[in-house]
């Protein structure tokens, strides 16, 4: 059975290979998608290469809805956005997959039933399917090379849903399971071991230029985002490179 997370269903029109479509469901469930409508698949339903190239993802082709048709296939929602790469000659809105779904968001949280519809792999959606739909999505492609494969648009516009619909982080970093960021005072103490250690080598010369050498040196301490591993490390690096120089 499908999850109870709102979202849209993604609607299959007319798909003509069973590889196309089990590939579609797991770009669906990538990202927490469940709810597949089919309509009119040309080899049948069910479709064992479908099965096979869904993998995990093979919960949705269980609970997919096959439909006759289009209308049938959205008789119960209330918006629907087409995909299509081509101008179709119709007036309606046209919008980004990223501008789309936040809109689908929206229309969900306010109680909406929303659906999109997806074309065959050969020609796209006809003018009859897209009539039908709301708004149109377009995915700003290669003019020269305009086609997507049915599973990369749906993975497309799975993403932008999950962006728009879950708490998504746009920038982090993973620490070591007991890794811990370096506190000031223990970056203060490493640059103290390299500045008095450096003073001893001889390496601030000339002179004239002791100060501006050793206030740079601190500049890039603090441009440097350190672990407290990172600083033992370094720590530990500089005691080995004096344990060297006094072995010789």
């Amino acid at each position: 059975m499908p999850t109870d997370t709102p979202q849209p269903a993604f609607v299959l029109i007319r798909p003509q290979m069973g590889e196309n479509i089990g590939a579609a469901a797991r770009a669906m469930w990538n990202f927490g998608l469940d709810r597949m409508r089919i309509v009119a698949p040309r080899d049948g339903w069910p479709n064992p290469n479908a099965t096979a190239m869904a993998s995990g993802a093979g919960r949705l082709l269980d609970a997919a809805v096959i439909c006759a048709d289009t209308p049938a296939a959205l008789a119960d929602c209330t918006y629907v956005y087409a995909t299509t790469a081509r101008p179709r000659g119709l007036t309606k809105p046209v919008l980004s997959p990223e501008a789309a779904m936040q809109e689908a968001a929206a229309k969900i949280a306010a109680g909406g039933k929303i659906a999109v519809l997806f074309g065959p792999e050969r020609a796209g959606m006809e003018n009859e399917d897209i009539a039908r739909a709301n708004a149109i999505i377009s995915v700003p492609v290669n003019p020269d090379f305009p086609s997507l494969n049915l599973a990369q648009c749906v993975l497309l516009t799975g993403y932008e849903w999950r962006r728009a619909s879950a708490q998504v982080v746009a920038s982090r970093v993973d620490m070591a399971r007991d890794g811990a960021w370096a506190e000031n005072v223990e970056i203060e103490k490493l640059a103290d071991h390299y500045e008095d250690t450096l003073e001893k080598a001889g390496f601030f010369w000339p002179e004239t230029k002791a100060d501006s050498m050793k206030m740079n040196l601190r500049n890039l301490w603090s441009r440097m985002p350190l672990s407290r591993a990172d600083v033992q490390m370094l720590h530990g690096v500089m005691r080995q490179m004096v344990r060297w120089k006094d072995r010789d």
